[in-house]
């Protein structure tokens, strides 16, 4: 034989793995992660003190395990990462149930129910390290059992974790105080509230210590102030990634309670950013990845960005589902997404820019000139709300102030974008397009006119005619491409 089969010594990797970077945050969500793919409805868990010496308990009414299964669970590294995982399946590396639990305490112990056979299985952590094996205990101790109690149904898994060195300095000199335990609970409660959220949504139960966990959904969804961006597709290799940026209301909007909510765990400040989602299930959240600042003008941006778990290679998800890195292929649509909302959000905090509502393509008031919307000659106005006008006006009499709106008046209709678009001036001939711009123009007024825009077709024709690449197609060109491919049922002016 060429090889030699070699174990590795059970003691110093047991210690790696209790250092593997999980706080107790994380440790709990990726527990909860086991009992989401269990199909659980229900997951309540328990976090008990005894002057330092508690335990914490999670159990859950999913499908449960059998021996087998469970034994499997058991094992260090039971999943390849590299095997096809089912659709919403949130676990990866089959290392998370052990991890996440030794980053707590040194004693893990499970019970399992499946079709009312039950099962257990029962890592101490003190007992591997002094036999310097990997030696699994077949059943959980009678004293341990009686803390954790009985699954009342057919099916379902109780989770137990003791001797919390990790969590809250059992056995060290380090013994948290109550109150910081505690306080170290809550924080956890609102770690798992944002993460999972969607899942709470959609009707999940979720409490600690009989405490029901409410949805903290970063983006406000819900709230008619906040303004939802475009939706984009953009292709990773060959997988789809969903990108939804979203803009908050100016904090003045908010009363002193919801604007403390609508913060999250971090503050107005550290939630801005990114928001990566892996099966529904946010994984890496307020950050903007290198590519911009935090800076309090773009606190109002969170920009949801959604992949499956076939893409987890792209995103290279760390063990903890906590870690990612974004793949070099999406780098710039994100930055200039990012960009983008980034100036509507300082636009609204430095001057409280009123926004469109949901659904419309966004415009800050900082523009000089604007689309008319009345029926006057003129194709664009000044917009009369800028903020240095605003000033302006307030600081001279009625007088002046008559003379200035005179003058402004006509600097509008004497303006070469106005006096180019008078009837006698525009040209009545279809220019020649080509296919492409063709094709964007019918997209961008579907588009338009599918998120419930209204605007008739002059208006139409002109708002697509100021979007950046119809610079050089004449108004009334792109109104008969309208009239012939998308507004076809008479009810258009021509």
């Amino acid at each position: 034989m060429n090889n030699i089969d070699t174990q590795p010594s059970a003691a110093p990797v047991i210690q790696a793995l209790r250092s593997i970077g999980y706080n107790a945050q994380t440790a709990i969500a990726d527990l909860v992660d086991n009992s989401i793919d269990a199909k659980a409805k229900n997951i309540y868990i328990e976090f008990e003190y005894s002057v330092g010496n508690g335990f914490i308990r999670i159990e859950d009414d999913g499908t449960g395990m059998t021996e087998k299964e469970l034994q499997k669970a058991m094992t260090i590294g039971s999943k390849d990462p590299r095997t096809m995982r089912k659709k919403d399946e949130l676990g990866r590396f089959g290392m998370g149930l052990k991890t996440a639990s030794f980053s707590l305490g040194k004693r893990l112990s499970v019970l399992t129910k499946k079709d009312g056979i039950v099962s257990e299985r029962c890592w101490d952590l003190d007992y591997v390290s002094d036999v310097d094996k990997w030696l699994l205990y077949k059943y959980i101790p009678d004293d341990v059992k009686v803390k954790m109690g009985d699954i009342d149904s057919d099916n379902g898994t109780i989770v137990f974790i003791d001797l919390l060195d990790r969590f809250s300095g059992t056995g060290t000199h380090k013994v948290l105080k109550k109150e910081s335990y505690y306080a170290k609970v809550n924080r956890i409660q609102k770690y798992l509230e944002m993460v999972f959220h969607v899942m709470l949504e959609q009707g999940l139960i979720m409490k600690i210590n009989n405490n029901m966990l409410h949805p903290w959904n970063p983006f406000l969804e819900g709230n008619s102030r906040v303004n939802e961006g475009e939706e984009q597709i953009i292709r990773v290799n060959k997988k789809f990634v969903k990108i939804t940026p979203y803009v908050l209301p100016h904090p003045s909007t908010f009363n002193q309670t919801e604007y403390k909510n609508a913060g999250g765990i971090k503050g107005w400040r550290e939630q801005q950013g990114f928001y990566i989602y892996r099966e529904s299930r946010l994984v890496s959240f307020g950050d903007w990845f290198g590519m911009f600042p935090k800076d309090v003008p773009s606190e109002l941006v969170r920009i949801k960005v959604e992949f499956t778990n076939t893409a987890d290679d792209d995103w290279k998800i760390d063990v903890k589902k906590s870690t990612i890195s974004v793949p070099d292929e999406i780098k710039e649509d994100l930055k200039s997404i990012a960009k983008y909302y980034r100036q509507i959000s300082q636009e609204i905090m430095l001057y409280r820019t009123k926004t469109m509502k949901l659904g419309q393509r966004i415009k800050g008031t900082l523009n000089t000139w604007e689309l008319a919307t009345d029926d006057i000659k003129s194709a664009y106005v000044l917009n009369r709300t800028h903020p240095i006008l605003t000033e302006v006006l307030k600081t001279v009499d009625d007088k002046l102030r008559k003379k200035l709106n005179v003058y402004l008046k006509l600097v509008e209709l004497g303006s070469p974008s106005n006096l180019l678009k008078t009837d006698n001036m525009v040209k009545k001939e279809e220019q020649e397009i080509d296919d492409k711009s063709k094709h964007l123009i019918i997209e961008y007024a579907e588009t338009l006119l599918s998120v419930g825009v209204e605007l008739d077709i002059e208006k139409l024709a002109e708002t697509i005619s100021m979007m950046t690449g119809f610079e050089g197609i004449e108004i009334y060109t792109i109104k008969k491409i309208l009239e012939r491919e998308v507004i076809n049922d008479g009810s258009s002016n021509s």
